[in-house]
């Protein structure tokens, strides 16, 4: 059976390459600016390449999808917090990719186990971050998952963060300051704990290892490294009750949502941010604005964090398939951003259409697998389409990789189609059709200076899309 490794994308990616160019794997299309997740090696021609998110490596190592793989301590850390019995063993630090998490606030709280209001922990990290709320005995708490940027939720949104960090230094460019520094990482050679009982896998690990200095830095992790000499500041003030809280999107979303901002002549300082600086100014009395990832704003705005955002309607529909009687709604289709969410299967299955595959499903044991970052959608979309016996498979991006060896179906969004078709992969279904929307709260607003700046935002808005 060929020995399978996962190696990542993003953040890692380029030393990851100069480590394996170095153990001469000699591998195509594993770069910088790649768009392709089957790499090949000419020293190992029969080894089995993949290329994940960061975050997904831990998960397919421990499920034995993969035999080695290549990740940061954190995402591993995570995993072994909510599963400490998982099949995954730690193979080698490789002294790259260093880092640390880092529980901060804007301010120090003085007792982390006090009495009251619960204590809000905004993260990537929710698992570690219970684990450190726990440790810490905190009396009351609430864990906030994000998908990121979670520097941007204090003190308004959250009291507390959970993030990574190269140095302590880095926080003081958030506005926050350390309270507590959970792990010290770097990135580790990984083996599922089967594959390395069973398996022959030492030419692969020498082949990385023997690029490696002779000492070993050992990962340290800390309960606490204490700020002993910092007194507790006072929690900043929070916008006064009439002020609209509006989210303006990162990422590829900024751009449509600038060029929308301009036709409505509502300026926003420093938005997209060099800097990152996600507290832009905007040129409208009343409004407050924060620069937050979409696929947060809707469950944000129906906790009542903020009044309006704007987002994608795939993100919207991922929460309202999850919280059906949630009560953010759509306000306005800004008519941007646009995408199809779409059913994928890999090109050599023998089936068109969802009926196809539900035929091809009825003559199958083993269950189904639906990958998709949007979890919810995939789900009900298995469901309404009577899939059988499937599980759901989350995916925090470059989903294309899983088929067909570790998915059977992908949910997916596409502007084109033509990176789907690339990866050898064909559309059998179109779910909806996702574009840029402003939502808001369906719930009333008591106060009528409030409802009345919202009405008048989300009226120059209207004007504005009605313009293109």
């Amino acid at each position: 059976m060929a020995i399978k490794i996962a190696l990542p994308k993003g953040r890692l990616l380029r030393k990851t390459a100069a480590v394996l160019q170095k153990a001469a794997w000699g591998l195509d299309e594993y770069h910088s600016n790649m768009g392709f997740y089957r790499p090949r090696s000419e020293k190992f021609p029969d080894v089995l390449i993949r290329v994940f998110h960061e975050k997904d490596i831990p998960i397919q190592i421990a499920m034995g999808n993969y035999d080695l793989g290549i990740c940061c301590l954190d995402w591993i850390e995570e995993l072994l917090a909510k599963y400490p019995s998982s099949d995954l063993v730690k193979v080698r630090d490789l002294l790259y990719g260093e880092g640390a998490l880092y529980v901060a606030s804007t301010s120090v709280p003085g007792d982390l186990r006090q009495n009251g209001a619960p204590i809000r922990i905004a993260s990537e990290y929710p698992n570690l971050a219970e684990t450190f709320a726990l440790r810490k005995r905190m009396s009351r708490f609430s864990i906030f998952p994000v998908w990121g940027a979670a520097e941007a939720y204090p003190p308004e949104n959250a009291d507390m963060v959970l993030l990574s960090a190269k140095a302590g230094e880095e926080l003081a460019d958030y506005g926050m300051v350390p309270v507590s520094k959970m792990l010290d990482f770097s990135a580790f050679l990984i083996a599922n704990r089967n594959s390395w009982e069973t398996k022959n896998l030492d030419k692969l690990v020498a082949s990385i290892c023997d690029t490696l200095p002779e000492v070993e830095k050992k990962a340290t992790v800390r309960e606490e490294v204490g700020q002993a000499g910092i007194k507790a500041r006072k929690r900043a003030v929070k916008a006064a009750g009439d002020t609209v809280r509006l989210a303006l999107p990162d990422g590829h979303q900024q751009q449509p949502t600038v060029d929308l901002l301009n036709r409505a002549c509502i300026e926003v300082d420093d938005y997209p941010s060099e800097t990152g600086n996600r507290r832009p100014k905007i040129n409208i009395d009343g409004v407050t604005v924060k620069v937050i990832r979409p696929q947060d704003m809707p469950l944000q705005v129906a906790n009542g964090n903020f009044d309006l955002a704007i987002t994608g309607r795939d993100w919207l529909t991922e929460h309202l398939d999850q919280f059906p009687s949630s009560p953010v709604k759509e306000l306005l289709d800004l008519k941007s951003s646009r995408v199809r969410i779409v059913a994928v299967v890999s090109r050599e299955l023998s089936v068109d259409d969802t009926g196809g595959l539900r035929q091809l499903i009825a003559e199958r044991e083993e269950p189904f697998r639906v990958a998709s970052e949007y979890v919810n959608i995939a789900d009900k979309y298995a469901r309404d389409n009577h899939l059988g016996h499937y599980r759901v498979i989350p995916t925090w991006g470059a989903t294309e990789a899983f088929l067909p060896e570790d998915a059977d179906l992908l949910i997916e969004n596409t502007e084109t189609g033509r990176t789907i078709a690339r990866h050898n992969l064909k559309i059998i279904d179109t779910l909806f059709e996702s574009t840029g929307c402003l939502i808001g709260n369906a719930g009333t607003v008591s106060d009528s200076a409030k409802n009345r700046r919202i009405e008048a935002l989300v009226k120059r808005l209207r004007a504005a899309v009605e313009d293109i």
